[in-house]
């Protein structure tokens, strides 16, 4: 592991970026340093400016560049026992501690620490930089920095997504939406239930479909489908709803979400959920016109779609030397990417087992395994 590589990393993941707050200290740290190797960066900022995506290019503005892209928001520490500051780098035994160090500020800092090294190289095809927010908490930055890419870079030959992948070379992930459906009963004493509505139970019987749906999809599952599990769930998070023990509860929501396997249309199940709801809404406003179940969509991005002989990944095989190829059962970017156009893979440093953990780490022996993809990336652009 280079010095220069170790110090990047520790100033990253100094800055608290976990997703409730803003990313500007980091981008602007980023910005700076690149505008003093000479490099401009664009951003992109969100609407109240408080966060922002950032791009930045190295080499000439030439077609079949590669993207290296990241995100710089991590989870929370909350009620996790550190033994450490999770904000300040700590090296122990091989392994380099702090939060965001699996997920997924290491593969960044690497690239940064490594901006030098592509100056000097002479580089006969480009490398973008791409830095995003709020991927931790439904992927809602980069779409806007990617629209932004397409518009105003060269036709890009590959995107690598540098997510903890210990170096593997994976092709698909699931597509991830999250929803939360709200139910308005009505409320009445619970010694009269039959002039009120509980919104409680009328949750209880939608979230029990949810779980319906979930079954269906395991009994019917592909045991050749190389995702853990191999089919798409659903699942219920939270739920919250009731006043008191007796009273029938006059509202509840509860947050769910749909995890899709490749081939597997997220709407579907939606569209199977609304229309039991619509089964139920008739009893329920016999009783009281007022009720109602509303679903919103709070956030989703699609499925990474393998390319086993797309760019992206013929190159990173290329550079890893390794021919084995994975799936992961999380959601990514890399599927924004995708549905772009871009040739997109995901292979980056670190273990998804370490991610959102307390006492996060990276083994250092990764972050020399990153360096050295990332330098045959420089020597093969520079080609």
């Amino acid at each position: 592991m280079d010095k220069t590589s170790r110090d990047v990393i520790a100033r990253l993941v100094g800055f608290d970026t976990v997703s409730r707050h803003s990313n500007m200290a980091l981008i602007e740290w980023v910005r700076g340093y690149l505008a003093g190797l000479g490099v401009e960066s664009r951003l992109v900022p969100n609407e109240d400016g408080s966060k922002a995506n950032l791009y930045a290019t190295i080499g000439p503005m030439a077609e079949g560049g590669v993207v290296l892209s990241g995100h710089t928001d991590v989870v929370p520490v909350d009620g996790q026992a550190w033994d450490t500051d999770p904000f300040t780098l700590v090296e122990r035994d091989g392994k380099l501690y702090g939060r965001g160090t699996a997920d997924m500020k290491s593969f960044s800092a690497i690239a940064l620490a490594l901006v030098p090294e592509m100056l000097a190289a002479n580089l006969k095809r480009p490398i973008h930089l791409a830095l995003s927010y709020d991927e931790e908490v439904g992927c809602f930055g980069a779409p806007f920095m990617i629209q932004r890419m397409v518009k105003e870079l060269p036709p890009v030959g590959a995107v690598i997504v540098g997510e903890p992948t210990s170096m593997g070379v994976v092709l698909a992930h699931k597509g991830c939406y999250a929803l939360r459906t709200t139910v308005t009963g009505h409320e009445v004493h619970s010694s009269q239930v039959n002039r009120g509505v509980s919104a409680v139970m009328v949750a209880a019987r939608l979230a029990t479909f949810v779980a319906d749906m979930m079954a269906e999809n395991k009994a019917k599952a592909d045991p050749a489908s190389p995702f853990d599990p191999p089919y798409t769930t659903l699942h219920v998070g939270t739920i919250n709803g009731g006043t008191a023990l007796n009273i029938m509860a006059k509202r509840c929501d509860f947050l769910w979400d749909i995890r899709t396997v490749t081939g597997d249309d997220w709407k579907t199940y939606l569209n199977r959920f609304l229309a039991f709801c619509d089964t139920l809404l008739p009893e329920m406003k016999a009783i009281a016109p007022e009720c109602s179940i509303v679903t919103e969509v709070l956030a989703g991005a699609p499925g990474l779609a393998p390319e086993p002989q797309g760019r992206a990944a013929q190159l990173v095989h290329a550079l890893t030397g390794r021919n084995d190829t994975t799936v992961v059962a999380y959601g990514a970017e890399a599927g924004q990417f995708q549905e772009a156009g871009y040739s997109t893979v995901m292979c980056g440093p670190g273990s998804i087992d370490q991610a959102h953990q307390a006492n996060e780490f990276i083994a250092i022996d990764q972050v020399t395994a990153c360096e050295r993809l990332l330098r045959g990336l420089i020597a093969r652009l520079s080609a």
